[in-house]
């Protein structure tokens, strides 16, 4: 299991922010050592004592309150040494200048201190809702059965790192279940939708039912929970709450992929270079409006050889605009990127196209997840000792 990006990314800002620190006082400790040392080489009508205040604040500001009175001791002891080298630390004006250097370090480090609280607060504030989005999306396995898989996920919202869309993966004893979706809405105001299909998803995409009956369970589970969150939550009224959904299982043994589509986007397939939306005719409502089905649920079939790739993604990719208001060319960047045969490198590549595409531009989440059937011989170890 991969580790998740969210607590990787988290690791790497208490890394930067430690460095950065670690910077900035070192830089601000020389600006106070060279104040007395290039007292020695200026006239005595030239002060520089007032620029001792500034090194203070910085440190302050960005290296917490132990840090600033550090800083704050250091510079007190560097006037004090500015002044006896020329025989002026008795007078008025070095006094006054004293003075004020001890009640300004005061000041900056007793506001460094709340900023550093405050700063301590938000980061455990963003931990918590990091891992709390973690449980919610969960980071996918590299290798499920014959199938190599990679995803990524970018939410709208600035601050958070899951959002209305969202990907699952289940093993049965004979295939591989992969689950994309897109909550209605975005953001945080579409989590708790999230969290209702991730969970009926989890709960029951491992039995061992025909896809029909699967996905059949998965909506009434959805409609319940979804119609739970509305009783206590009365903001939107019925049927404003669904899933766009397509669920996808994938043999082991078979060169083939089911696809079931609740009212989502089509997944591309990618072959030989080419690349080919899978369209499937029958499409049923999305979960949680599965009360307006006409039938049951009837799954699509397609080829899925040995080194296909399989791309599934929401709208928050395929809807993506540039600054002249064009969609998002998916399946010709799709065949731009053939090439690339791990699906690692295919999703890391069509996430920077979108992001170019729309410069930074991003009104929905979005969620990209690659599949590709490995060879034969490259089965899993466990799979080819059960053969053997």
């Amino acid at each position: 299991m991969s580790h998740s990006p969210f607590l990787l990314s988290a690791g790497r800002r208490t890394s930067e922010k430690t460095q950065a620190g670690i910077g900035v006082f070192l830089l601000s400790a020389a600006l106070i050592v060279a104040v007395p040392v290039a007292d020695l080489f200026t006239s005595p009508t030239i002060h520089l004592a007032h620029i001792l205040v500034v090194p203070v604040a910085l440190v302050a500001a960005f290296c917490g309150p132990r840090r600033g009175a550090l800083a704050a001791l250091l510079a007190v002891v560097a006037l004090i040494a500015a002044g006896a080298e020329r025989h002026m630390l008795s007078t008025e004006n070095v006094l006054v200048q004293l003075g004020s250097l001890v009640a300004l370090s005061g000041l900056l480090v007793f506001f460094g201190g709340l900023q550093e609280r405050r700063r301590r607060e938000l980061e455990r504030l963003r931990r918590v809702s990091d891992t709390a989005q973690n449980v919610v999306l969960r980071a996918l396995p590299h290798r499920a059965g014959p199938l190599s898989l990679a995803a990524e996920y970018r939410a709208a919202e600035v601050g958070t790192s899951v959002g209305g869309d969202l990907y699952a993966v289940a093993r049965t004893a004979h295939a591989t279940r992969v689950l994309i979706g897109d909550v209605r809405g975005h953001g945080l105001d579409s989590l708790s939708g999230t969290e209702t299909v991730l969970g009926a998803f989890r709960a029951i995409a491992h039995r061992q039912e025909p896809l029909p009956e699967l996905v059949a369970d998965l909506e009434a589970s959805v409609r319940w929970g979804l119609a739970e969150q509305l009783d206590e939550q009365p903001g939107d009224g019925v049927g404003e709450r669904f899933a766009t959904a397509a669920v996808v299982e994938i043999p082991d043994d078979e060169p083939y992929v089911r696809v079931v589509s609740c009212g989502h986007l089509p997944p591309l397939r990618i072959r030989d270079g080419g690349a080919q939306f899978l369209e499937v005719e029958q499409t049923s409502p999305p979960l949680g409006l599965g009360a307006l089905a006409d039938g049951p649920y009837t799954p699509a079939t397609f080829d899925f050889a040995p080194g296909d790739r399989l791309l599934l993604y929401t709208d928050g990719v395929t809807e993506a605009r540039d600054a002249d208001g064009r969609f998002f060319p998916l399946r010709e960047r799709a065949e731009a990127h053939a090439a690339r045969r791990r699906p690692d490198a295919l999703v890391e590549s069509l996430t920077h196209d979108v992001l170019a595409h729309v410069a930074g531009r991003r009104d929905d989440d979005m969620a990209l997840v690659a599949l590709r059937r490995e060879p034969a011989d490259r089965a899993a170890p466990g799979r080819r000792a059960r053969r053997a």
